[in-house]
């Protein structure tokens, strides 16, 4: 039912229905606030990252193929524009010397329901301890059940890597959780 009703939004966003692609917006918003808020650190950045997202996905609507799945075509967009904030990032930081840029203000979680109770809090602080390649793979590959092929497909990485980054990613999850609740450390360590 769900992909029935995406795929009847996207004809309508193909023909330039707004109120479709608002509806859209509605469907999508908090899962992929959720994917950006674990990838991009400031609250102000997720917010500037998000309006990329969804604008380049009205703008690039055309080239969609509806034969893939939009959910994955989406992650792309999310990756790409992520990507293209981290390379506008350094490019300031290296402009203005680290003037401003990166004055260490205490990262805070505002999460919509995404991440409420303190064990998820707990979580989402030690996946933010990972190296952002880890953080990727990691998100995509536990928060959105894609595959290890599927996640080298979606990075446009070789699958060699993406083992390796999944593998040092958890690696680094067992080693720093040992504060976690004895459950949340069985469904670590069973990986």
């Amino acid at each position: 039912m769900q992909n029935d009703y995406m795929y009847q939004l996207l004809i309508k966003m193909k023909d330039g229905d707004q109120q479709a692609f608002h509806a859209m917006y509605d469907a999508t918003y908090q899962d992929i606030y959720r994917t950006v808020s674990f990838l991009v650190d400031h609250q102000q950045d997720r917010e500037d990252v998000m309006n990329e997202i969804y604008m380049q996905m009205w703008t690039s609507l055309a080239n969609y193929d509806t034969n893939r799945p939009f959910h994955f075509w989406l992650h792309g967009l999310v990756i790409r524009q992520v990507q293209r904030f981290r390379v506008k990032s350094w490019r300031r930081f290296r402009i203005f010397e680290r003037i401003c840029a990166f004055s260490r203000e205490e990262s805070y979680w505002d999460p919509p329901t995404a991440l409420m109770d303190e064990t998820n809090q707990m979580i989402s602080h030690l996946i933010r301890k990972l190296t952002d390649k880890q953080r990727a793979v990691i998100i995509f590959r536990f928060f959105h059940d894609y595959t290890l092929e599927e996640i080298a497909t979606l990075l446009d990485i070789p699958l060699g890597t993406v083992k390796s980054r999944y593998h040092a990613g958890l690696q680094a999850l067992r080693k720093n959780s040992r504060n976690l609740p004895p459950e949340r450390m069985e469904k670590i360590n069973d990986y």
